[in-house]
């Protein structure tokens, strides 16, 4: 009977390992026409490695089958030089069985010349998903994934905000003057709870093909975009190409030895950057900086294994056919090797010329920045990556903020003195700068200083740079991370069911808010279209007995913006900036909508903002 009972479990095995078992190919489909003709399946399966794969579509031949270390993954590499859009059957054998898989080659919606990104002329709105809007309450909680909980009092786990959500309210963003909206990532992170936080912030991808359910669906996406398209507003994906997911199926099994850096959490990153630059640095530094996993629930991803740097590549390339994505936001930029991203960010660029990605670089100096920065004369190797992040300029700002401005280095001398280095960079007009964001502080902390803030704001939207804001701002939300994140992450007030009043409607935002938001959305709407802004050349002047003035000029045109940065009122002299000023005697506050004599002194109240134009 045991004889019996072995033969038989002996020939189900045997059938097992003959049978093809495809559970699924990455990406689902393909587009017809790309520059780049390669084409790399992904085919995941119970010992599907030994398969042989063919097909007689017309226009497309295998190039070669990479067999991985894993028994349970084949690699396809295709050539779709001439193919047309169609179902393309794939012919797998193995073992002497045979299975045939349809594949479909899309028509693209345009060529890539034709995309474009986003630009110095828009203003980036960055929103978390989870905590901005809840417009379809029962994909709160997913039957089947590892995190059940959704509890909004609880500032550390998911809220049910989704994509709905933010559909139902685009309209508030054209009412606010913002032309660009940037979600902090959407895909897939079926990732568990514990300890009293979630993956809600979207940075652990479990699948880079699909939409989290709990914030919607591929086709929800597609529509969202749309949508935005329709309205004038473009929008960028957030991805991480530096790691994934620990309950990614390829942390539970690696497709190959070297799929990741350091398996098995075998070193945890310095979270350093300057290595990455250092031309002295040691090579245990440079391994920890890179290789180094950033938590032990994210394990890093090696891009110098080519096959999984040429499916993160394709994988950016299909959102931008799939769902028609206006840019890219990539975090964590310096930690992931440098050549293979380089690689990326060339395809890319070559794929589509007019389109944009901005890298997360968080170091503070200007040098560092710039060096990141496509073309840069600064750096050994091009990265190729247009748009950098200009966290110098943050910094100054949380610095000033806190300061009265003084004769040399306080106050708005830390603004002034940032921005003399931009001559480092390649081309100013693609460095992103920003106030606060999802990693920092509120910018009003736990407090409400408001004239600080439109400070600042009035500082981010008028300087040669790309800005980009982050949502709640325009109804003055504060919050800090003392004692978690999610203090910076709180839900947007009217987002979600039970909410007792609505900031996105006039009649639900407090006098205060509605004084915040009309001010800012004024200065928006100013800016949109502004080509003294988008295009005029910038003169700044050291700060004068605690006044910052920066100057905008194009085509006849001025802006002047004039910055108090005093505990008290201060006297602006006019005869000081009559470079600028030349013969113009009267001016437009686009702020309050006075008339300035600009033939006399200028009061200006404590911590008082003034953009005048003529």
């Amino acid at each position: 009977m045991k004889l019996k009972f072995l033969a038989i479990s002996l020939l189900a095995a045997l059938a097992s390992q003959a049978a093809v078992n495809i559970d699924r190919v990455e990406p689902a489909n393909w587009y017809a026409g790309m520059k780049n003709p390669s084409l790399q399946l992904m085919v995941y399966g119970k010992d599907i490695k030994q398969a042989n794969v063919t097909t007689d579509y017309a226009g497309v031949k295998v190039d070669s089958i990479v067999r991985l270390d894993s028994p349970d993954y084949l690699l396809v590499y295709l050539n779709l030089q001439g193919a047309q859009s169609g179902t393309m059957k794939l012919n797998f054998e193995q073992g002497g069985k045979k299975k045939a898989v349809n594949y479909v080659i899309k028509k693209r919606d345009m060529a890539g010349e034709a995309r474009c990104g986003f630009t110095n002329a828009d203003v980036l709105y960055m929103l978390m998903p989870d905590r901005f809007a809840d417009g379809n309450v029962a994909n709160n909680v997913v039957k089947g994934m590892l995190d059940q909980q959704c509890d909004r009092n609880q500032p550390s786990l998911r809220h049910g905000g989704d994509l709905e959500g933010i559909r139902q309210h685009l309209d508030y963003f054209n009412e606010l003057g913002v032309t660009a909206l940037w979600f902090t990532p959407v895909l897939e992170n079926d990732m568990p709870s514990g300890h009293g936080h979630s993956c809600y912030h979207g940075y652990a991808t479990t699948n880079y093909y699909n939409v989290d359910p709990r914030f919607g669906s591929n086709d929800e996406y597609r529509k969202l975009v749309d949508e935005a398209h329709s309205k004038g507003l473009k929008v960028v994906m957030d991805m991480i190409f530096n790691h994934c997911g620990s309950s990614h199926p390829w942390q539970i099994n690696a497709p190959s030895k070297d799929w990741f850096n350091q398996p098995d959490y075998g070193m945890q990153t310095s979270y350093k950057l300057t290595p990455c630059v250092d031309p002295y640095a040691s090579e245990v530094d440079k391994r920890e900086t890179v290789e180094g996993w950033f938590v032990r629930s994210m394990p890093d991803l090696n891009q110098n294994n080519p096959h999984v740097m040429t499916y993160l590549i394709q994988n950016s390339i299909w959102w931008v056919e799939t769902v028609g994505i206006d840019g890219i936001r990539m975090d964590t930029y310096p930690y992931a090797y440098a050549a293979p991203m380089a690689r990326w960010m060339k395809e890319l660029n070559d794929e589509y010329p007019n389109f944009n990605t901005v890298g997360e670089t968080w170091v503070t100096q200007p040098a560092y920045t710039a060096a990141w920065q496509k073309d840069s004369k600064l750096a050994q190797a091009n990265s190729n990556l247009k748009t950098v992040m200009d966290f110098a300029f943050f910094e100054a700002m949380d610095s000033c903020k806190r300061e009265t401005t003084d004769d040399w280095w306080k106050g708005f001398n830390r603004i002034y003195n940032s921005l003399v280095y931009d001559y480092l960079y390649t081309d100013v007009s693609h460095v992103m700068a920003f106030l606060e964001n999802h990693d920092t502080d509120r910018f009003l902390g736990e407090g409400k200083d408001v004239d600080r803030l439109k400070q600042g704001l009035a500082l981010l939207l008028t300087i040669k740079r790309i800005p980009q804001l982050y949502y709640g701002t325009e109804v003055l939300m504060n919050g800090t991370k003392k004692i978690t994140d999610g203090y910076v992450r709180k839900d947007f007030v009217g987002g979600f069911p039970g909410d007792a009043r609505s900031c996105f409607t006039a009649t639900g935002r407090t006098a205060e808010e509605n004084e915040m938001f009309t001010w800012l959305s004024n200065l928006l709407h100013w800016r949109k279209g502004n080509d003294v802004i988008v295009k005029g050349g910038m003169t700044q002047f050291i700060p004068y007995k605690g006044v910052y003035v920066i100057a905008r000029r194009y085509e006849g045109k001025t802006v002047m913006l004039l910055l108090n940065g005093l505990d008290k009122g201060a006297v602006v002299e006019t005869d000081r900036y009559a470079e600028v000023i030349g013969k113009n005697t009267l001016a437009h506050d686009v702020l309050s909508g006075q008339e300035i004599n600009l033939t006399r002194t200028i009061p200006m109240p404590a911590h008082g903002t003034m953009l005048i134009e003529f």
